[in-house]
C-alpha cells in the first residue's frame, strides 16, 4: 500500500541504525569518492551527498555547523568544504552518478557504484 507524503526508504532498519547506516555510506563516498553498494542504499547515499555538498558551497560557519550536526566526522565535512565545494562551484548540483551492476550473486539484490562525477 502506498503511502503518501512520506519521504525516504526504511532500509528495513529502526532509525537508529538507518541514520549510522547513512553516516557511513556518506562519509566512504566522501573519502573514496566511490562506493559499491545495493541500489536502494546508493538511491538514498545519493540524497544525502547532495546536500552536503550544496551546504559546503555555501562557505559559511553556519553550513559547516549544519554539516557537521548531520556528518559529525570533521575529516568528511573538512573535504566537502574545502576539496569537493571548489570542484563543484560552477555545477548547479548532479554531483553523484549511479550506474547499475546487476544482481548480487548471494541473495539477487540489485546492485549499484554511486560515484562523485
Amino acid at each position: 500500500m502506498a503511502s503518501h507524503r512520506i519521504a525516504g526508504r526504511r532500509l528495513s532498519r529502526y532509525k537508529d541504525q538507518r541514520t549510522a547506516l547513512m553516516r557511513s555510506l556518506v562519509g566512504a563516498l566522501v573519502r573514496h569518492e566511490r562506493l559499491v553498494t545495493t541500489l536502494a542504499k546508493a538511491k538514498e547515499t545519493r540524497i544525502a551527498v547532495e546536500k552536503l555538498i550544496t551546504h559546503g558551497k555555501e562557505h559559511s560557519l553556519h553550513h559547516r555547523r549544519l554539516a557537521l550536526s548531520e556528518y559529525p566526522s570533521v575529516e568528511v565535512v573538512h573535504k566537502v568544504f574545502d576539496e569537493l565545494a571548489t570542484r563543484y562551484a560552477s555545477r548547479a548540483g548532479g554531483y553523484t552518478r549511479i550506474v547499475k551492476l546487476g544482481p548480487r550473486k548471494g541473495d539477487a539484490a540489485p546492485m549499484a557504484v554511486i560515484e562523485l562525477v
